[in-house]
C-alpha cells in the first residue's frame, strides 16, 4: 500500500467516525465536534489527492474549507450558547419547539 491509500483510509475512518457521532450523540456541542471531524476527513482526502497529483488546486480548496469551517464555528457556538442559556440543556430533543 502506498502513502495515498493510507491517507485515504484514514480520511474515510475520520469521516465515518464523525458521521457515527452525529447520528448517535444527542449533545449539540458533541455533534458540532463530530461535524468538524467529518470536515477534517474531507480535508485529509483533498490533501492526499493534491499530493498525489502534485497540484496546488487541492491546497487552495483546503484553505477555502478551513475558512468556511471557521465561519461555521464562529456562528454556531454563539447560537448554541444562546439556546443553552434559554433551555438550560445541551440535549437536542429540548429544541424541538424551534421547528418552523
Amino acid at each position: 500500500m502506498d502513502k495515498t491509500q493510507l491517507l485515504l483510509g484514514l480520511a474515510v475512518a475520520l469521516f465515518a467516525l464523525g458521521l457515527l457521532g452525529v447520528i448517535i450523540r444527542r449533545n449539540v456541542l458533541v455533534m458540532l465536534m463530530c461535524l468538524e471531524l467529518m470536515l477534517n476527513g474531507v480535508i485529509l482526502s483533498l490533501v492526499a489527492f493534491a499530493q498525489q497529483t502534485a497540484s496546488s488546486v487541492g491546497a487552495v480548496l483546503v484553505f477555502l474549507i478551513f475558512v468556511v469551517a471557521t465561519a461555521e464555528i464562529a456562528l454556531a457556538i454563539p447560537i448554541v450558547l444562546l439556546l443553552v442559556r434559554d433551555k438550560r440543556t445541551l440535549d437536542l430533543g429540548a429544541y424541538s419547539d424551534l421547528k418552523g
